[in-house]
């Protein structure tokens, strides 16, 4: 097996520059890491993004397990923005 406990690593090595820059643009444009951006990518190519509808429904699932109605304040939208780009 090519992987150990807890969260693979994957190193890359010879990217051409071309693409590696490309990455680093997106990566800037999405407001992500390289890192993350390397992960959706690799996502979308597997054919693994999430769902858009599946995506809605899970954020109306986790405003209902934060009471977001009852509590009478707003959230924090940049908090929960942040939270499913991270997700992705």
């Amino acid at each position: 097996m090519l992987y150990s406990k807890g969260m693979p690593t994957l190193q890359v090595r010879d990217v051409p520059e071309e693409l590696y820059r490309k990455l680093v643009r997106k990566a800037e444009e999405e407001h992500r890491s390289l890192s993350k951006q390397t992960i959706a990518v690799l996502e979308q190519g597997l054919n693994m993004a999430e769902d858009p509808k599946a995506r809605r429904l899970r954020a109306l699932a986790r405003a209902k397990e934060l009471r977001l109605g009852e509590k009478g304040g707003w959230p924090d939208f940049v908090k929960l923005i942040r939270e499913a780009r991270d997700s992705r």
